[in-house]
């Protein structure tokens, strides 16, 4: 009896589609006739990464294996650093270390499928990981963007209120910004999930992306997504404007601060610790808004994977090279422990 009125009713739903010219009627007559025809749910998908040739992916699969590679040695640097010299046993080091945790956590989440796609012919992945894989996207990203704030407002009182910064940021205050941080950017995620999860897939199940992005995932949908673009731009708003925001006023009032500072030997070390963190924030939130916010392209699928690239892969690699380049307790620290090694 269900079945019939199930088919009964997606019966009639085809016949209304058909007959009228509503906006995304096709998309609707495409799920019904998809629906009629087979009841079973999805199991797998296809990710169609990047359209190139053999040679081609071959010679990509050598240049992000050593990128990936770079990521994984100059985050490990960094956390190594950070766990041995007692001189970086400070709030913002602190920070860091998660923020390299994250950018470890957020490469190792895509590019290894990513490498593995380029050198099969058969580029599946079964639903459940594919889900995984976009809840652990979202999560690592929502993070990065809220450790990133952390990190700024750290810098804000050390140079705006360096007498009260022990008192302000305590080793209880930081852990409990840090896991708030982990905390908001997982409850966001699965909110994004809970809301896919409650979709229908139908129709052709290839993934235009070398992983499964959110809307490249949402593409696939053969139901109403807008309750799921809304909740995705009100996202952006409160996880990349918001932020970004308070970042941009911590900065503005760290440079008046900078300004005063008689001692050009202090005024030169706040500039250096100050512009490592503002590259890295300039490089994560200008492509993330740019890929979640900023009007599509005529190729919208390529730009999203340009961008998803971008900080999925040269992110993560940049940083460590970023904070280390240009911060001189980094380099002290890192001459400290080889000196150590050789002395032995």
């Amino acid at each position: 009896m269900y079945n019939i009125t199930c088919l009964k009713i997606n019966s009639d739903l085809h016949l209304l589609f058909s007959s009228t010219s509503l906006p995304g009627s096709d998309q609707y007559s495409h799920c019904c006739q998809g629906m009629t025809e087979n009841q079973t749910w999805v199991t797998e998908f296809i990710l169609l990464g990047f359209p190139v040739g053999p040679s081609i992916q071959v010679l990509l699969f050598g240049l992000f294996s050593l990128f990936y590679t770079l990521t994984l040695l100059g985050n490990g640097v960094i956390l190594g650093l950070i766990w041995l010299d007692s001189r970086l046993h400070t709030p913002m080091y602190f920070f860091l270390s998660h923020l390299a945790i994250v950018d470890i956590s957020y490469a190792s989440n895509n590019v290894p499928k990513m490498l593995a796609n380029l050198l099969n012919k058969k580029k599946m992945i079964s639903f459940a990981p594919c889900i995984m894989q976009t809840f652990l996207y979202m999560a690592f990203a929502h993070t990065e963007c809220l450790i990133l704030v952390m990190m700024s407002y750290d810098r804000y009182v050390a140079i705006c209120h360096p007498l009260q910064y022990s008192v302000i940021m305590s080793w209880r205050v930081c852990t409990v910004l840090a896991v708030t941080s982990w905390a908001c950017g997982s409850l966001l995620a699965l909110l994004h999930i809970v809301l896919l999860l409650r979709l229908p897939f139908c129709g052709p199940h290839e993934i235009n992306h070398f992983f499964c992005e959110l809307l490249s995932v949402l593409k696939l949908v053969c139901a109403d997504t807008r309750l799921n673009q809304v909740v995705i731009f009100a996202a952006s708003v409160f996880i990349l404007v918001g932020p970004l925001c308070l970042v941009l006023v911590s900065y503005s009032r760290i440079l008046a601060a900078i300004l005063r500072i008689q001692s050009g030997e202090g005024r030169r070390k706040a500039f250096s610790t100050c512009s490592s963190h503002l590259c890295v924030v300039g490089l994560f939130f200008g492509s993330a808004i740019v890929m979640y916010m900023a009007p599509k392209s005529r190729h919208p699928e390529e730009q999203q994977k340009t961008l998803s690239l971008f900080y999925s892969l040269f992110n993560p690699m940049l940083n460590p090279l970023i904070y280390s380049l240009r911060n001189a307790e980094v380099k002290g620290a890192l001459n400290r422990v080889l000196w150590k090694q050789r002395s032995r």
